[in-house]
């Protein structure tokens, strides 16, 4: 069974067992995945003589969920935007996590399960009941950095990227190979095995998990400065 891009992450993101999501601001690296495939499927580009904005240049269904309901945000938009910005705008779409997992669940590779937390609360959480695409995908993304191929896949590249941002590659490889094959995956992770519009998705995503990652302390900081400043 052939998965999106950002089914792959999501997946990555999932514990098997218990359902329950990890991953580090993995919003943001499911939008940039998302942006990815509408590159692959040619439904946007990026304007290189534009300051890399991009355009819409088929808003036709894609008959993907996920996907379509990216295009008509990018569609609806007054302004073109970078890519880094659409990383950060998609990033934000309503219970985006639950939009992904909930493909996975009507394609019988997980499941949807409801639990109570604390007797109050009723969590989601998607424990995996088809181990295949997986397994697959760990398979490639394992071949790809310790094998070495001559051939790259570049969806395989992408993932590995993706899940360097997200910080999930330790669901893939140990921390020994981790450090004994940094640098090959420092250079999947920066695009240099890939073309010149992966790698600016790849950019993308590493600012607006940057921005994601200080947005809280400058709103504590702002927080903080108005209130110990006295009223007139």
């Amino acid at each position: 069974m052939d998965i999106k891009l950002y089914e792959g992450l999501m997946l990555l993101a999932l514990n098997e067992e218990k359902g329950t999501m990890s991953g580090a601001y993995i919003e943001y690296s499911v939008a940039a995945a998302v942006l990815a495939e509408l590159l692959l499927l040619q439904r946007i580009n990026v304007d290189r003589d534009d300051k890399d904005k991009v355009d819409v240049i088929d808003d036709s269904p894609t008959g993907d969920n996920v996907l379509d309901e990216a295009l008509a945000k990018m569609c609806k938009a007054k302004r073109r935007r970078k890519l880094k910005d659409w990383v950060s705008s998609i990033g934000h779409i309503s219970k985006l996590k639950h939009k992904v997992a909930e493909q996975l669940v009507e394609d019988g590779i997980i499941e949807l399960e409801e639990k109570k937390v604390l007797w109050l609360f009723t969590q989601k959480v998607y424990p995996e009941v088809n181990p295949v695409p997986e397994q697959h995908l760990r398979h490639e993304m394992r071949r790809l950095v310790l094998d070495k191929p001559l051939e790259i896949n570049p969806r395989i590249a992408l993932m590995v990227s993706f899940a360097q941002s997200a910080r999930l590659l330790n669901q893939v490889f140990s921390k020994d190979e981790l450090k004994a094959h940094k640098k090959r995956i420092e250079n999947i992770a920066k695009g240099q095995e890939l073309g010149a519009i992966a790698k600016e998705v790849v950019a993308a995503v590493e600012v607006a998990v940057m921005i994601a990652a200080i947005m809280p302390a400058i709103t504590a900081a702002t927080t903080a400065s108005s209130a110990s400043t006295p009223s007139c």
